[in-house]
């Protein structure tokens, strides 16, 4: 997942959710969920299938049953409500095929339906205080605020989006109608009839695949492998939103070379060789304050794998590694978007994205020309825009 600036890492504090209520600024009726013949609500946006009494919130703390007394429906709490917004190079996300060098406008909400062991934003995914979400801002405004930014681009990150579905999919309509694009940063942990809804609206996505087996996902993220595996086979194959892959990979519980070799030749086989693919290095943070950082040389040794399996674009992140982070023409070799950190330092590919010596096409979502974009992160409030 997309993280903001690091922060060394606290042991959460307890916090009392806020009482659901249905007239709380941010409240908005829910979709995809039924009633159940014991009284209960089952949430039907992930695989949790969160079954709630009136006045309970789900694990991800934002989809909730409005008490009784309102009328017991299900409800998305933050609809509106934003933990902060950010410009961005489109490169931090990470996304290197689609619109290099742009600048994108990103932004979250709070909570998560995933229990990461080692999340990078836990004060985010973690937090149970709504009073964190201090900017506020309608779908339009956002699209407003995009343009007023000079960002190609809005991403929903920081937390995963498809938590709250509804207004991403609201805001992502009105960046449409304004010539913006959307991107999604998320776990892709998500049900078939919202995950339709959510990525036919998404012009790129940058999904975590966490790792390859069943007991890592069980064991480090309380969810499970299976749904994310259908999530990027339902994105390439029957949707237009661009995907690429992020691995954070974590010392001793899903580096080892057994693993990486089963990932990379099932996202060959199953996604195709032109999906990029992105190894980044782990930072102790949250609950796995105890586990060392990633070796570089952990990262070269499985983007090496991962070409080895037949994967054209593979990259490496959280370090510095100029190589790690070039696009190369499948065809000849030849660099074609070289980069320093998010920095493009060079960029050769033609106007119709194609190598100017081969001639073999980048595969991506290019523009005329890279950016311009800025350079690093760069906070903003949008009363002040």
């Amino acid at each position: 997942m997309n993280r903001l600036p690091h922060k060394a890492a606290a042991p959460p504090r307890a916090e009392a959710p806020d009482p659901v209520d249905a007239q709380a600024d941010g409240a908005r009726a829910a979709q995809w969920w039924h009633p159940l013949p014991d009284g209960r609500l089952q949430c039907d946006l992930c695989p949790r299938d969160c079954k709630l009494h009136p006045g309970q919130r789900g694990l991800c703390f934002v989809r909730a049953r409005a008490p009784a007394e309102q009328g017991g429906g299900m409800l998305l709490t933050t609809y509106g409500r934003s933990s902060g917004f950010c410009i961005d190079p489109i490169e931090k996300k990470p996304l290197n095929h689609f619109l290099p060098g742009s600048s994108v406008l990103s932004f979250g909400t709070a909570g998560c339906n995933l229990a990461c062991k080692f999340c990078q934003n836990w004060d985010i995914s973690k937090s149970r205080e709504m009073d964190r979400l201090m900017d506020r801002a309608s779908p339009g405004r956002i699209a407003e605020a995009a343009l007023a930014t000079g960002s190609a681009s809005v991403a929903f990150t920081y937390n995963d989006p498809v938590i709250f579905a509804e207004y991403a999919i609201d805001a992502a309509e009105a960046c449409r109608g304004r010539g913006v694009r959307t991107v999604a940063v998320t776990a892709g942990y998500i049900h078939a009839e919202p995950r339709r809804a959510f990525f036919r609206n998404m012009d790129a996505a940058n999904v975590d695949l966490k790792g390859f087996s069943e007991d890592f996902y069980v064991r480090h993220t309380g969810a499970h492998l299976a749904p994310v595996l259908d999530t990027l086979q339902f994105i390439v194959h029957e949707t237009d939103c661009w995907l690429e892959l992020t691995t954070l990979l974590i010392p001793g519980a899903n580096d080892g070379d057994a693993e990486l070799h089963a990932m990379t030749r099932w996202v060959t086989e199953h996604l195709g060789p032109d999906v990029p693919l992105h190894f980044t290095a782990f930072h102790p943070d949250y609950r796995m304050t105890e586990v060392p950082p990633t070796p570089a040389a952990t990262l070269r040794r499985a983007r090496a794998i991962a070409r080895d399996n037949g994967l054209r674009h593979v990259y490496t992140g959280n370090v510095h590694d100029t190589e790690g982070g070039t696009s190369f023409c499948h065809g000849c070799g030849e660099a074609l978007i070289v980069r320093d950190w998010h920095t493009i330092r060079r960029y050769a590919l033609d106007e119709q994205g194609a190598c100017p010596h081969c001639g073999t096409t980048l595969a991506g979502r290019f523009g005329d020309r890279a950016g311009p974009g800025v350079p690093r992160r760069i906070p903003v409030r949008l009363a002040a825009l």
